[in-house]
């Protein structure tokens, strides 16, 4: 272990994320920019003393646990988790699909379409932060709990999550979100996905049909699709992906064809959520 660059990196790490990156509030003046090591000390589940500490380069060698704390504290990328293990003297653990926390590249991209509709997702089908006109188009996705949270889930479970898309359009819908929670076991039959594709087997006939067809690459984001809006009626929209490689995150950001009548619509989203 190398105290000298361990306590570099959390420092050099802390001092680039802002407090509304990590859902803290900025709060009063403050001398330097970035978290204060108490902040990250909360984040962490830890005393302050302790991680103090640690970017004094004192105190004890950090733990696994410690180590992994630290990491989902701050953020840090897989890359940058598995250089903190080896910082710490630690081999790296292997790689999970948990990004329950959107990038804070993501957060500050999406902080900035605040008139337009974008949400940020992670690789099963859960929304991690949407725009408040996202919300005004699709309603709150971030509410749920559970099973419930994954899109494809409340899909074959919940007929309301159907609401949204003309009936003739059903079909291809179910197939595209079956092909997206189908890339994401592949990647980890065991993990998260795994979860959700035993579960939904066990309580949806319908998705069982659709997972037995063993469909890939039917996930067309840049296609034209249509959405139903309770006072805007039908809207035609692209829907263009921004990919996080890191954490497999997706920023989704919905346009339409400029001069278009959707166009116009989504102008009034804003209206209409106020």
């Amino acid at each position: 272990m190398d105290r000298r660059l361990l306590a570099d990196f959390l420092r050099a790490r802390r001092e680039v994320l802002q407090p509304e990156d990590v859902g803290l509030p900025r709060g009063g003046r403050r001398r330097t920019g970035g978290l204060r090591r108490e902040e990250v000390a909360e984040l962490a589940g830890m005393s302050a003393d302790y991680y103090s500490r640690i970017e004094q380069r004192r105190g004890p060698i950090p733990s696994e646990r410690i180590l992994a704390a630290l990491a989902r504290g701050l953020r840090l990328s897989p890359s940058e988790r598995d250089h903190l293990f080896a910082l710490g003297g630690h081999a790296a653990p292997r790689r999970t699909l948990r990004d329950e926390h959107p990038s804070p590249t993501m957060k500050r991209i999406i902080d900035r379409l605040s008139d337009t509709p974008a949400l940020v997702m992670s690789r099963f089908g859960e929304t991690l932060l949407q725009t408040r006109p996202a919300v005004a188009l699709l309603g709150d996705y971030t509410r749920f709990s559970g099973f419930d949270r994954y899109l494809v889930y409340r899909w074959f479970t919940d007929p309301v999550a159907r609401d949204l898309y003309p009936v003739e359009d059903h079909p291809e819908r179910g197939r595209v979100f079956t092909a997206e929670i189908r890339a994401a076991y592949t990647a980890e039959p065991g993990g998260r996905a795994g979860e959700i594709v035993a579960e939904l087997l066990k309580v949806s006939p319908e998705f069982a049909e659709v997972w037995r067809l063993h469909e890939v690459g039917v996930v067309h984001h840049h296609d034209l699709k249509r959405y139903r809006h309770a006072e805007l009626g039908e809207l035609e929209l692209y829907c263009q992906p921004l990919l996080d490689p890191e954490l497999s995150q997706e920023l989704l950001v919905f346009t339409a064809a400029p001069g278009s009548p959707s166009d116009e619509k989504l102008r009034l989203l804003n209206a209409v959520d106020a």
